[in-house]
């Protein structure tokens, strides 16, 4: 993004899963920009901490309860942000969980709890948010709607002991094609990143460890990826600079996914 501003003035967001890690940092990333966001997620009390923290800053943010593995909360929520803040202009679908663990290990409950998060909650989110951008669209053409979709590079590359997690993020991406193609000529366009590792309150331990730190030696350029450099993507496909993109599923992964990860 060298030598360009993206200005989310006046743009509405909605953001899933943003009590920490990418989504909180998204939250803070698309607030600077401008955007009024909808922060959301299930420990309220940090995203008190998040909207203070964003308004200490000159941002706008409003907090909501959600719980993308229930359809009648996704449902309230969305509501709530529209109530809140205005039209949904944009939907980050953020929210997911690992599931480490060997296949042989998992057990049906752990089975439903990862896919009703990262793959059942963000088909919900989709159509819940579409069903309305489409109305808006059709009363108005000029008016269209975004949904951005956090997939990883386990969509097409497998990372040991996350069978789970690969199946689901390969869900996702076919997902975000799928209503990509179901949704473009109403309005709503679909796209995904694939981020590879990157540093988070939940893996910075690891990574400090010495097998953590053998573990970025076998990346293509040895080093570990923050969550600022996913910003140059997650602007673009916020901003009208990416009016003609939809159905693109898009590697930010300093190359990681060219060689085996994991």
């Amino acid at each position: 993004m060298s030598g360009m501003t993206i200005d989310l003035t006046g743009k509405n967001i909605l953001i899933t899963g943003t009590t920490s890690g990418l989504g909180r940092h998204f939250a803070l990333t698309l607030a600077a920009a401008g955007a009024r966001v909808a922060v959301t997620g299930r420990r309220i009390e940090r995203l008190q901490d998040l909207c203070a923290e964003i308004a200490g800053k000159g941002g706008h943010a409003f907090p909501l309860a959600l719980d993308v593995q229930d359809v009648q909360s996704i449902k309230q929520a969305v509501e709530a942000s529209e109530k809140a803040l205005g039209p949904i202009d944009i939907l980050i679908n953020n929210a997911g969980v690992n599931g480490a663990g060997r296949a042989i290990d998992i057990t049906p409950e752990a089975y439903d709890e990862l896919f009703d998060t990262n793959l059942r909650g963000a088909f919900f989110m989709a159509v819940e948010v579409a069903k309305r951008m489409m109305s808006r669209h059709k009363n108005n053409p000029q008016v269209t709607g975004k949904i951005i979709n956090i997939a990883s590079a386990a969509a097409h590359v497998l990372l040991p002991g996350l069978s789970l997690y690969n199946m689901s993020k390969a869900g996702m991406a076919m997902m975000t094609r799928a209503l990509a193609r179901e949704w473009g000529r109403q309005g709503v366009s679909v796209n995904a990143i694939n981020p590879g590792y990157i540093e988070t309150e939940l893996n910075s331990e690891w990574f400090h460890s010495d097998k953590g730190r053998a573990q970025i030696a076998t990346f293509l350029r040895r080093r570990l990826n923050q969550a600022g450099d996913l910003d140059g993507m997650l602007l673009l496909l916020c901003s009208d600079s990416s009016a003609i993109m939809t159905g693109a599923v898009l590697d930010v992964d300093d190359g990681q996914s060219l060689l085996a990860l994991g």
